[in-house]
């Protein structure tokens, strides 16, 4: 006579059944992706992002970027890195982790230090924002680049330009009174080549300078 099964053992079966099925589901749809050619995937891919984009209505935006008045019409979604990078052409901001982790996208806005990746462009309307294209004039740099020369703080210079955007707004800050302070003040922008010592040095010695900032 066969024993008959106990509730658990029965729940047991049932698991194991619905995860056999769950297992099988997926792998036919890894399957069925893996011999679906590509140029179908990507026109799939394609229709869907067509599709995303119509869900979001441009807006219209007027700022002003290093003493230039932009009048656009953007996606509410458009951050002010990519507003600045991809329709403007400047490209001297970094895109870096693009999570608001690496500094690399430091730009100004009112005079103020802020991670631009973070930053909607929709937030910036009517402020001024300067980026490291707008510090130079003309063919006078300005103090912070020509301290960044002067004390090597630069290598492969991905990470200078968000560099030189904090710097300038430790100093305005009143957070450059020390290495120490300097060090605490600039920690959110990341040198992957290790150039902190010499950047150090170049803010050091503009706040030194007195420069106006």
């Amino acid at each position: 006579m066969a024993q008959k099964k106990s509730f658990n053992d029965q729940q047991d079966d049932k698991h194991y059944s619905e995860g056999r099925r769950n297992f099988l589901k997926q792998s036919s749809l890894l399957t069925a992706l893996a011999i679906t050619p590509p140029y179908l995937l990507k026109a799939a891919e394609s229709e869907l992002d067509e599709k995303a984009a119509g869900y979001f209505e441009k807006m219209p935006l007027s700022i002003e970027i290093n003493g230039v008045n932009h009048k656009l019409s953007i996606e509410p979604r458009t951050t002010l890195l990519d507003l600045m990078r991809e329709q403007l052409a400047l490209t001297g901001t970094k895109k870096g982790c693009d999570h608001g982790q690496c500094g690399a996208c430091t730009v100004h806005v009112d005079g103020n230090r802020v991670l631009s990746c973070l930053t909607l462009a929709v937030m910036v309307e009517g402020k001024k924002i300067t980026t490291v294209e707008g510090l130079a004039d003309g063919d006078q740099l300005h103090p912070m680049q020509e301290a960044f020369i002067k004390h090597d703080g630069f290598q492969c210079g991905y990470c200078t330009p968000g560099q030189i955007m904090s710097a300038i707004g430790c100093i305005r800050e009143g957070h450059a009174n020390s290495d120490d302070e300097i060090r605490e003040y600039m920690s959110g922008n990341i040198c992957r080549c290790g150039a902190y010592p010499n950047i150090v040095k170049a803010i050091a010695d503009v706040k030194k300078g007195g420069q106006k900032l």
